[in-house]
């Protein structure tokens, strides 16, 4: 995609880089402002070059590092230098909940490997962000275990635009619906309506990346409209997918 000039609270110089992969996208560039918003999946957050800081309800702090479940309305506020944000997928990898030495509420503060973390993002050039997510998590165990609600995982990562619904979805792994949505939500850490939205999220970053506009692609993805897209993106990252990749921001989908 064809880059154009980073606003003044970017850092000079710096371009964003998205990397796609199965069940887990990252993000690696200059801070963002980056309204309160709620993630479909956990992430991390990571303050390359200075310290960032949180808010949550009414409290907040300032940290370099954050594990964010899903589901949690927050803000991060940076005012300078590179972020790195890391969505994790709960069918990659579970413990990194487990890996943070303080809370703020339900947000994780201070990875314990947080000094190794931001030496190896610094001198890693180009960045492995398979590399990284070994060093965020101390295993490499799943925390998605229930075979049928990976099978459901399967179905929606295949076709997120189909419209199965709960009562369909739950059907096909033989359960009733009200145990099927409870079980989804036990075993993801988010609810299907919000994993369906992130599925649909990662198919429109894979079709921009092939070159074709947000609105096709939010289209073909399963977005009723383009409000509606610009509204779950708005809710899901703090900022709008427009605002994000005018910034010249790099997507490198299903690479290695």
């Amino acid at each position: 995609m064809d880059r154009v000039a980073l606003p003044e609270t970017c850092c000079p110089g710096e371009v964003a880089t998205i990397w796609i992969r199965s069940g887990y996208a990252a993000y690696l560039g200059p801070s963002l402002r980056l309204d309160p918003h709620s993630g479909s999946v956990h992430c991390v957050a990571v303050g390359i070059d200075a310290p960032f800081t949180v808010r949550v309800a009414a409290d907040q702090r300032t940290v370099r590092s954050a594990f964010i479940p899903a589901r949690t309305r927050h803000q991060v506020v940076a005012e300078s230098g590179r972020m790195l944000f890391c969505y994790l997928e709960p069918t990659l990898l579970s413990g990194v909940e487990r890996c943070t030495t303080e809370t703020l509420g339900a947000i994780g503060l201070t990875h314990r490997h947080e000094s190794a973390l931001i030496d190896q993002m610094r001198q890693a050039n180009p960045l492995d962000p398979a590399a990284l997510l070994r060093r965020i998590a101390d295993t490499d165990t799943p925390a998605v275990t229930d075979a049928r609600i990976r099978a459901t995982v399967r179905t929606l990562r295949a076709d997120p635009a189909a419209t199965l619904g709960a009562t369909a979805l739950a059907t096909e792994v033989g359960l009733s619906t009200s145990r099927f949505l409870h079980l989804f939500s036990a075993q993801t850490g988010t609810s299907l309506r919000r994993y369906r939205l992130w599925s649909r999220m990662m198919r429109v970053a894979a079709a921009v990346e092939r070159g074709h506009d947000l609105t096709t692609a939010a289209s073909d993805a399963g977005f009723a409209s383009p409000s509606h897209f610009s509204d779950s993106f708005h809710t899901m990252f703090g900022l709008t997918a427009t605002t994000l990749l005018a910034n010249g921001t790099r997507l490198i989908v299903g690479q290695p």
